[in-house]
């Protein structure tokens, strides 16, 4: 049969050898996971495994306000939605440990839909799930229309989707936010979380955002994991911002990215939830409790010095962290990002990103 087609033969080969090699790079790409790491149980991590909350317990400072979204599903679709688990668990301990009490608190009360993606969880995160305390306050949060804002010192706005369909046109929300704003107090969001400042107008009869800078979740991310949002979500957050007056402070795709402005902060994605809940702290006028940086928050630096200054500092860095300083690192995230950078067409991007990731690895071995 190759007799009589020769063409045939070599589009075969061609194509026999093209998924050999894709199998090939596929299986090497696994390989730069750090598997070992992967696979251990940290599930049953409790308050009491965490020395950033167990030691140097800090005196009483009052109260700080977290709020979640009511939210399950995505408007007029059957897609499940919630608060995003670890922008609530981070948040939550950060405050704690700088010696604040955490009231939870959701626009219907009770206990809010979550979201939990597996693959973020992180020890804290787990300890959330395995605190009681914490799991009482949430299964039961209070509904906003009981909340009095005089007895809080900042109030916290975790994001996840449903936060788009609850927050914004909340009254007892934006009371408690004009409350606390115009009295000095500290307003903090993150992700999604900043749709609660949308319709918020001051005494003044002028927009909250009006001139302020902000960050939140962006279009271009949002966008990327829901090519349709446009037609489920009441608006794009990033546009609403502007529309509002905000100066919108759009970081780098999925990479930590927070805004300050006096006593308005705000993060762009779920990875900006430690500096935030750090940031809202220092807002407050006291010096964060110091908290040994996770693997995560490590591979994040890597990624950002990527971003700014190139593959060269990158590495530099990763050398620095992993060598001189002996801290860990999440090389998970970096290669993760090397996808997003495929899904977003950046090919050179891509291949970069698993060089990193490689240069990761070889370090790590030097330990």
């Amino acid at each position: 049969m190759f007799k009589k087609y020769p063409v045939l033969k070599w589009i075969l080969i061609v194509f026999g050898s093209a998924i050999v090699l894709l199998f090939a790079f596929g299986w090497w790409f696994i390989s730069l996971l750090p598997l070992e790491e992967i696979g251990v149980d940290i599930s049953t991590t409790q308050v009491s495994d965490l020395p950033y909350l167990s030691e140097d317990v800090q005196p009483s400072r009052g109260k700080i306000l977290a709020i979640v979204t009511s939210t399950a599903t995505m408007g007029n679709t059957d897609k499940s939605t919630g608060y995003e688990l670890t922008e609530l668990s981070r948040a939550y301990y950060v405050f704690q440990a700088n010696g604040f009490e955490v009231d939870i608190a959701s626009p219907l009360g009770g206990e809010p839909p979550v979201v939990i993606d597996d693959d973020d969880m992180g020890k804290y995160d787990h300890a959330f799930l395995n605190d009681s305390i914490a799991q009482y306050k949430v299964k039961h949060s209070i509904p906003v229309k009981d909340i009095n804002p005089e007895e809080y010192e900042a109030v916290f706005f975790a994001g996840g989707k449903g936060a788009m369909f609850d927050f914004p046109e909340n009254k007892d929300i934006q009371y408690i936010v004009r409350h606390l704003y115009q009295s000095n107090k500290v307003v903090g969001a993150v992700c999604h979380g900043p749709a609660a400042l949308v319709n918020v107008t001051l005494d003044t009869g002028r927009s909250l955002l009006e001139n302020k800078k902000v960050s939140s979740f962006t279009n271009d991310e949002e966008l990327l994991l829901i090519p349709d949002a446009e037609t489920i979500f009441p608006f794009f957050l990033q546009d609403k911002l502007v529309a509002q007056g905000a100066r919108f402070n759009e970081g780098a795709m999925y990479l930590k990215n927070i805004s300050r402005d006096k006593n308005l902060v705000t993060g762009q994605n779920p990875w900006s939830t430690w500096e935030l809940a750090e940031t809202m702290i220092a807002t407050l006028g006291y010096t964060p409790k110091y908290r040994k940086i996770t693997a995560e928050e490590n591979a994040m630096k890597v990624l950002i010095a990527y971003e700014t200054d190139g593959a060269k500092k990158a590495k530099e860095l990763i050398k620095q962290i992993l060598i001189i300083e002996k801290k860990p690192l999440n090389r998970q995230l970096i290669a993760s990002h090397s996808v997003i950078a495929i899904m977003r067409g950046g090919i050179g991007r891509f291949f970069s990103l698993v060089s990193l990731t490689s240069y990761a690895k070889s370090q790590s071995k030097n330990i």
